[in-house]
């Protein structure tokens, strides 16, 4: 069984420890690969190879930055196949999928390839007789990636490309359930010319984590995963005077008007609850019937949920593959049990499916549940599955408000034909992204990701313009450039403009 190692200073190395983690294949069930698991020393190898690479690197030219970011780009489109590959045969999601999430990837490489536009300072010529004024922005040090398991190749395509793009070097740790996307990457980013020690990954757990966390040459540290451990995570690195963008968990909202195309709207709905199998932090996971829209709405919404094709990722006629764990398989189903006992109706049922020559897979079938209360646990939690419920209010506004009394704020969208209406929710919803007949509103790269209230600690939200002030910090100068021939005269007093 091959062993997936860290990549530090260039190369791979199994570390200093002897614990490793299983990585499973969620379709057969089966573990495909042992993980090496950090130690401290790991930790501390890859931030002291990041740390010495700052050195040069970030002093490194912007056409030299540039140049990496292009021919990675091209690596990476020329790769979609083989990574989207990997991240199935690990996380489980069907290979359309896959490949559709290293292609949103691919456009923050590009985003990151534009870097001199977006690091160009501002220039004050005469702000005082003789005295100009100028800003740039320099890069902070070494920073950290912590990512899930749910978008293997994306969510570090959110950081490091422009991390590395603004000067900085990086120490990423991906989770450890679907690790080889990761290690790919800094193999196609070594071919495309980043110096050894820019980039390199370390696998590990809570003892990685807290590692860098600790460590005092980590200058900032990005997260993306559950709320509970993005605030330790923030709590932490600002203890240790790091600086933080932590995103944590969702419970998102589609709210369904009487006056939207149903069919349009169903068929969006089960898309977005049940692609990737509900494992995405934009995931549709309770839509909102307003008046009259719900018994029609979940009637279209069962038939396009039956007619979901469940299967191993790896086959084509796939649409919706398992979730990752033996583990998540059993708190999704124990959550849907719950909704049960405390009233909701399923109406289309997944627990105990059973795919033909995949019996051990870890698979969960499309769910719906239907009148659904917030005061439910399976409303509650984030299920992070394949399920949809479905909750009733009378009137818009009382959508809003349920919305708006939630503790999440990631993501939300709205299904109907008022701009009115419509215009009414994106101004009261206290949500950070936000979509008008568009069901998973994940912003395009030159815009930045991120929520509002316990799905953000942190005031910058990951990648766009938000990314590259995080990943920098700003100098302003003031200077003068007097004649020799010429006394300036001097004064105790608060300088001022004149």
């Amino acid at each position: 069984m091959a062993t997936i190692e860290h990549w530090i200073g260039g190369e791979f190395t199994a570390g200093s420890g002897n614990r490793t983690g299983p990585v499973f294949n969620p379709a057969t069930g089966r573990q495909q690969h042992d993980v090496v698991l950090a130690t401290d020393a790991d930790v501390n190898a890859a931030v002291c190879a990041a740390h010495t690479a700052f050195e040069s690197w970030g002093q490194a030219s912007l056409s030299k930055r540039t140049k990496v970011m292009f021919n990675f780009r091209e690596l990476v489109n020329a790769r979609v196949k083989e990574i989207a590959e990997l991240v199935s045969d690990e996380h489980g999601k069907v290979l359309s999928d896959a490949a559709g999430e290293v292609q949103r990837g691919l456009e923050v490489i590009e985003f990151a390839c534009g870097i001199p536009q977006l690091l160009k300072g501002e220039y004050s010529d005469q702000a005082s007789t003789g005295v100009d004024v100028f800003s740039f922005r320099e890069p902070l040090g070494v920073c950290v990636g912590i990512t899930p398991f749910n978008f293997p190749a994306m969510v570090p395509m959110w950081m490091y490309p422009v991390a590395i793009a603004c000067g900085n070097t990086f120490v990423l740790k991906p989770s450890e359930r679907d690790p080889s996307a990761s290690n790919y990457m800094a193999e196609l980013l070594k071919e495309a010319g980043l110096p050894d020690g820019v980039f390199n990954v370390v696998h590990g757990d809570k003892t990685a984590v807290d590692a860098l966390l600790h460590h005092p040459d980590v200058a900032a540290v990005s997260f993306v995963g559950s709320t509970p451990i993005a605030r330790y995570i923030y709590e932490q690195g600002n203890a240790h005077g790091k600086r933080v963008q932590a995103l944590g968990g969702a419970k998102n909202h589609a709210i369904i008007l009487p006056d939207a195309d149903l069919e349009f709207a169903a068929g969006h709905l089960t898309a977005a609850a049940f692609g990737s199998a509900g494992e995405r932090c934009m995931a549709i996971s309770a839509a909102v019937a307003v008046g009259g829209a719900g018994d029609a709405l979940v009637d279209l919404v069962n038939r396009k949920a039956n007619e979901v094709k469940v299967g191993s990722g790896r086959d084509g006629a796939s649409e919706m593959g398992p979730v990752v764990t033996a583990a998540a398989k059993q708190r999704i189903e124990g959550l849907i049990d719950s909704g049960e006992r405390e009233g909701a109706k399923v109406t289309v049922d997944g627990r105990g499916l059973r795919v033909p020559g995949f019996e051990d897979g870890f698979f969960v079938g499309p769910t719906v549940l239907d009148q659904v209360e917030p005061s439910m646990e399976v409303y509650r939690e984030e299920v992070f599955g394949p399920v949809l419920s479905v909750v009733r209010t009378d009137t818009v506004d009382a959508a809003i408000d349920l919305i708006n009394s939630n503790p999440y704020g990631n993501g939300t969208a709205i299904f109907t034909s008022s701009g009115e209406a419509a215009r009414r929710f994106q101004r009261g919803v206290k949500v950070g992204m936000i979509g008008i007949n568009v069901p998973i509103p994940v912003p395009m790269a030159y815009y930045s990701f991120g929520g509002w209230k316990d799905s953000l600690f942190g005031d910058k939200h990951v990648h766009g313009p938000e990314g590259v002030s995080f990943y920098t910090r700003a100098k302003v100068v003031t200077a003068r450039w007097p004649h020799v021939s010429h006394a300036y005269d001097a004064s105790l007093h608060f300088p001022t403009s004149s």
